[in-house]
């Protein structure tokens, strides 16, 4: 029989806890190489401290049990590269989506004094759109929507049909207070597209908005939410119903993020005035 190593010692080999090591072998990730079927003491061989030792760095960079289990079990190198890749490419997404949270939390720090925004009361009328609805969790809308608008913009150009004004989305109340809701995605048309797949015809009812431009990242759209709702809240002008984007100007259509533009729209009663410009 080749040498045994008792959990302690091959804890102290691979930087690995005893609990750790335990949770591993419960989970099947890496099972001891003999248990003792009387004392059910769990025995290592030498040869798994490697194999131990890369799953301490697999999860000192947060990679997810079953990712680890797929790149131990990976047929091929090509097959574990690839394994490896799409957890880099998740951990470079959120270094960036930190990046953006950091500019975002300096930009608040800094302007602690909310600027004026400018409003505009707007009546819509009933507006044709193509567009997908889902129960969205707040964390998923951006991949959701990132989804969505090339699948309708697809269907629109496959009807033979031009977008008729911006895209857009509606955000249920409950989007906000439960953190998932009805979320829907729209693409304005002008002319008859019939449902395919989850895109079907959907008419935008008519409505009052109070009406301001957010500009830039998405990551700050919530200052120009907390302006405008304070606007509307203080003149007692809101009413239920879903909060509206409209979007102007995109990521598709500029590299610039402080070129971006969304319309953030609030559903109103009816007021006693335009406001002034």
């Amino acid at each position: 029989m080749g040498v045994r190593l008792t959990i302690g010692e091959f804890s102290r080999m691979t930087h690995l806890s005893v609990k750790a090591l335990r949770h591993y072998h419960d989970v099947g990730l890496l099972a001891p190489a003999d248990i003792d079927p009387a004392s059910g003491y769990r025995f290592y061989d030498p040869t798994q401290v490697p194999t131990a030792q890369a799953i301490r760095r697999f999860r000192d960079l947060d990679m997810p049990i079953e990712q680890v289990r797929a790149v131990l079990e990976a047929p091929d190198l090509a097959a574990r590269n690839q394994a490896i890749m799409v957890h880099l490419q998740h951990m470079e997404d959120r270094l960036e989506q930190t990046q953006t949270t950091v500019a975002s939390l300096r930009l608040l720090l800094e302007h602690q004094v909310a600027e004026p925004i400018s409003v505009e009361y707007r009546l819509v009328e009933a507006e044709p759109t193509l567009s997908i609805s889902e129960r969205i969790g707040m964390d998923d809308t951006d991949d959701w929507l990132a989804a969505a608008f090339p699948e309708l913009y697809e269907r629109v150009a496959a009807a033979g049909l031009e977008p008729a004004g911006p895209s857009g989305a509606l955000y249920s109340g409950e989007f906000f207070e439960a953190g998932a809701g009805d979320v829907r995605a729209f693409v304005p048309v002008a002319g008859d597209i019939s449902q395919t797949g989850r895109a079907r015809p959907f008419a935008i009812p008519a409505s009052r908005l109070a009406v301001t431009v957010h500009h830039g990242l998405f990551a700050d759209i919530d200052r120009t939410y907390g302006a405008l709702g304070t606007y509307v809240a203080e003149r007692g002008l809101g009413v239920p119903g879903p909060i509206r984007e409209n979007y102007l100007v995109t990521e598709d259509d500029s590299d610039d993020p402080q070129a971006l533009e969304t319309e953030v729209c609030w559903p109103i009663t009816t007021p006693a005035a335009q406001p002034p410009g």
